[in-house]
């Protein structure tokens, strides 16, 4: 069994000693597989532990390694997946009691990409039921219960990728894969100290992952690092005739840790007075001296006045509806954990057309302005969430969405949160770049060079990295 603080390395450190044959895949998956199983139900983060056929493909990549037939960074890199994510033969339970025996006999694209990757899946992860849809209330709405946070397990990990962000934290997998509709990547990245990538809008097939909103769902890595992430972009992202959303246009990036001299950035204001807390201002306003001293243009900058989150709601309400109506028409709805969310489903099934279709066009309208905002600034950062990780014992359906992940999820931006620095009690804080469609590489740019220069990243959860 290796020692337990290797698996708090980054896939790119692992990748290094896998493909130098310092450790081995079946080495490294049997030592996550005991974290998983040992601490994943403890922090309500793990469905379904797939040991045998994790083992089996972890054989697999050593025999490969060994022959000489290395297929990259995730070659034998063990991982997890969110449990919307269809798996051969394995349940895909949607977080939700009514599909808790529901089995594919199909794998999702992603899944399949990052099997020809050579990575190894060994669990499905703990979500949301039905990714939160029906505005739930309480972060026990979820067929596992509450997802505890691995810096404190008395707080929420966030929604609606719960087990994906505390699973990467808490060192039970070396990545895992999320997914946004409206904050659900970003979000529990920021509450768990990681980093998280919400893709542009139809770069990572969706084809075998549960349809929420259709002209909004994204899916995308939650990893340890920028560099991780993109190693896991690589292999997922690309066009797919299972799903008519994907784009044709290659994914590439390069070295990203460059310096900033030419990048434009504009600093999105927000309402700290308001909704958010000041030690969560503090380690912001601490990313933007660490970025304008590197020679980064920041100005402040402020978005379109827009009802952001009001039209985002329509939009998502009205989608799922649709997405949901078997369990609507059938009763079955009933049987999700959280009332709230019961009764939210079904409430989007009243929504006008004449509504939805306000809301599109005002979408529109929104993505010219922003058009305009990218004239001027390369990419805008933001506080990704403006309080730390709430506490699981009261409601957490107020928790403040930002206008820069609405407006992000509406027009299909492609955004990264990473760990800038912690909040009160000790709980970790993110700093969001966002930047123009198809410019993964560019915030991944000022991403990475703020990770390096700071380091927050390479922070782990003292009860769960000193055992």
């Amino acid at each position: 069994m290796l020692h337990e603080t290797l698996l708090f390395s980054s896939v790119v450190e692992l990748a290094k000693r896998i493909r130098s044959r310092e450790i081995s895949p079946v080495d490294l998956t049997s030592s996550y597989l005991n974290r998983l199983e040992r601490f994943g139900p403890e922090l309500n983060a793990v469905v379904t532990i797939m040991h045998e056929s994790a083992m089996d493909s972890a054989h697999m990549a050593e025999r490969e390694i060994q022959s000489g037939n290395y297929r990259g960074p995730l070659h034998g890199i063990p991982y997890g997946a969110k449990d919307l994510l269809a798996t051969r033969g394995i349940p895909t339970t949607w977080g939700a009691p009514p599909c808790k025996d529901q089995v594919f006999d199909f794998d999702a694209t992603v899944i399949t990409r990052l099997k020809s990757a050579g990575a190894v899946l060994i669990g499905k992860l703990a979500m949301l039921e039905l990714a939160g849809v029906g505005h739930y209330r309480y972060a026990s709405a979820s067929l596992t219960g509450p997802g505890l946070n691995p810096w404190n397990p008395t707080t929420y990990t966030g929604g609606s990728s719960s087990g994906s962000a505390s699973a990467v934290a808490a060192g039970l997998v070396g990545f895992s894969i999320g997914s946004e509709t409206w904050g659900s990547i970003m979000t529990p990245a920021s509450f768990c100290g990681v980093t998280g990538l919400r893709p542009t809008y139809g770069r990572v097939s969706r084809h075998g992952a549960m349809t929420l909103a259709w002209t909004m769902d994204k899916l995308g890595p939650m990893c340890r690092s920028v560099e991780d992430c993109l190693a896991v972009l690589n292999a997922t992202a690309g066009y797919d005739p299972n799903d008519s959303s994907t784009l044709v246009e290659q994914f590439t990036h390069g070295s990203e840790a460059q310096a900033l001299q030419d990048m434009r950035i504009g600093v999105v204001q927000e309402e700290f007075d308001k909704h958010g807390e000041r030690e969560v201002q503090q380690g912001f306003e601490e990313a933007l001296l660490v970025l304008s001293q590197a020679g980064a243009q920041t100005r402040p900058v402020s978005l379109p006045p827009f009802p952001y989150n009001e039209v985002a709601e329509v939009i998502i309400a009205s989608e799922a509806a649709c997405s949901f109506e078997p369990l609507i028409r059938t009763g079955k709805i009933r049987e999700l954990v959280d009332t709230a969310q019961q009764a939210g489903v079904v409430a989007g099934t009243q929504i006008k057309a004449v509504d939805y279709l306000k809301a599109m066009r005002l979408r529109t309208t929104l993505k010219a302005e922003f058009a305009a905002v990218w004239k001027n600034y390369d990419v805008l950062v933001g506080p990704t969430s403006l309080t730390v990780s709430p506490s699981i014992r009261g409601p957490v359906h107020d928790l403040y969405l930002t206008n820069l992940i609405a407006a992000g999820n509406l027009l299909g931006l492609p955004g990264i949160s990473v760990p800038c620095g912690f909040g009160k009690c000790n709980l970790p804080i993110g700093l969001s770049v966002v930047g123009p469609p198809l410019e993964e590489a560019k915030i991944a740019r000022v991403a990475q060079f703020y990770q390096d220069a700071t380091g927050w990243h390479r922070q782990y959860p003292p009860l769960f990295s000193n055992i």
